[in-house]
């Protein structure tokens, strides 16, 4: 078994996506998080579907069950006094603070990195806002459609057929909250690159983490090319020829972009002589016509099955893909042959299958995947165990609404 991060503390001051998911990376490579949470309400991801039955209960969101695996939660209120202390005495035990509150926030509270190095030099803390610690918006709350926006990727979206059906739609946001994954990978990757860095040095440090430059440093090329060459990606890119077809069960995109490709994939259609049409024969010509490539295709793809026509295509060499569902994605061969989705049985809302890790570490075996935990499942292992707080110092801090 090969636990990367094993032995490595983090201490996670974060909710919703990001900064869960960020944590959420470490501790599936071995790390110990602790997740702080607020009294009685917690993560407010736990308040987000979906839920069984569609009944709301903050046991059972499958946003926080997916977020929080392999964690400890405590519950503490670190704007008490008490709580304050016991903040740091926490941090003092960590290799690593995540933490999310808008820049300054975390110096008003006495918790700024400088007060942090104090009782731990080594500290390194991982801090994740919408723009960042400093510039004219570093204050600016949002929402992921605002970071989302905010870095252009947006601008994109919706695209291709969607814009060709409804090209009166305006853009939209990336779903299912990617541009805040997208923020906890890069904290995650810049987490593991300065615990790197203090092994080196001895010493910690303020990670600075912009959701709106994580967004827009994943759209370098776009970037690039409109800076440099003028083009401009917007919701009405397309092909210039080839693209997504509808088909008897879904959609497909078939792009024979180069001649060998073209002449492969009318042989499969069964009619080899629109390799020799002068219409179709060279991709300047096919970019000419490409309206009538198209016509051709789609009347092809329309009578079959989209796992039909890419098993049929595949093999030639011309680029080709069918629109999975999330019903085809979970029965996909290789995710089984991989054994990529877990049955992780979690107290109260029962077994759920999740995605495992999308990794492997030679031939070391994986640790199995903890339920996320229960809000304030692990408050009185970690303060009395780490800490030494007395059991019966817990339930004062309790009555006083501290933990």
């Amino acid at each position: 078994m090969f636990d990367a991060l094993s032995g490595v503390t983090v201490l996670e001051y974060a909710g919703f996506v990001s900064g869960p998911y960020c944590g959420k990376l470490l501790a599936e490579m071995g790390a110990t998080v602790w997740k702080l949470e607020e009294p009685v309400r917690g993560d407010p991801a736990r308040g987000y579907g979906p839920f069984p039955s569609n009944i709301p209960h903050r046991e059972k969101s499958g946003l926080f069950l997916l977020l929080n695996t392999n964690k400890h939660s405590i519950t503490l209120d670190p704007f008490s006094p008490t709580g304050h202390d016991l903040f740091l005495r926490l941090a003092a035990k960590a290799d690593l603070l995540i933490e999310d509150r808008r820049p300054g926030e975390m110096a008003e509270m006495g918790l700024d990195h400088q007060q942090l190095k104090e009782s731990n030099p080594g500290l390194v803390q991982v801090s994740i806002t919408p723009y960042g610690q400093d510039g004219p918006k570093a204050s600016w709350k949002a929402s992921h459609v605002n970071s989302f926006h905010a870095s252009g990727e947006g601008y994109t979206l919706p695209g291709g057929m969607t814009h060709a059906l409804f090209p009166d739609r305006g853009p939209v946001a990336g779903g299912v909250h990617l541009g805040e994954y997208d923020a906890g990978l890069m904290a995650a990757s810049a987490a593991v690159a300065a615990l790197l860095a203090k092994e080196t040095w001895g010493i910690g440090q303020l990670v600075d983490i912009s959701k709106q430059e994580a967004i827009m440093g994943l759209s370098r090329l776009g970037m690039a090319q409109a800076m440099g060459q003028d083009i401009i990606y917007d919701r009405s890119r397309s092909y210039e020829y080839g693209g997504i077809f509808g088909c008897q069960d879904g959609y497909v995109i078939l792009y024979p972009r180069e001649d060998s490709q073209w002449k492969a994939l009318v042989e499969i259609m069964g009619q080899p002589e629109l390799a020799q049409d002068p219409r179709f024969q060279t991709r300047p010509a096919r970019i000419q016509n490409g309206e009538e490539v198209n016509a051709v295709l789609s009347q092809w793809a329309a009578g079959l099955g989209k796992e039909e026509i890419y098993y049929l295509v595949a093999p030639s060499g011309c680029p080709t893909a069918f629109f999975s569902t999330p019903e085809d994605a979970h029965r996909s061969p290789q995710f089984e042959a991989r054994d990529f989705f877990e049955d992780v049985t979690h107290p109260v809302a029962g077994t759920i299958r999740q995605p495992g890790r999308p990794y492997r570490f030679g031939s070391g075996a994986l640790a199995g995947t903890k339920p996320a935990p229960t809000l304030g499942q692990h408050t009185r292992d970690i303060l009395c165990g780490e800490l030494g707080l007395a059991p019966e110092e817990l339930s004062r801090l309790g009555r006083g609404g501290v933990i």
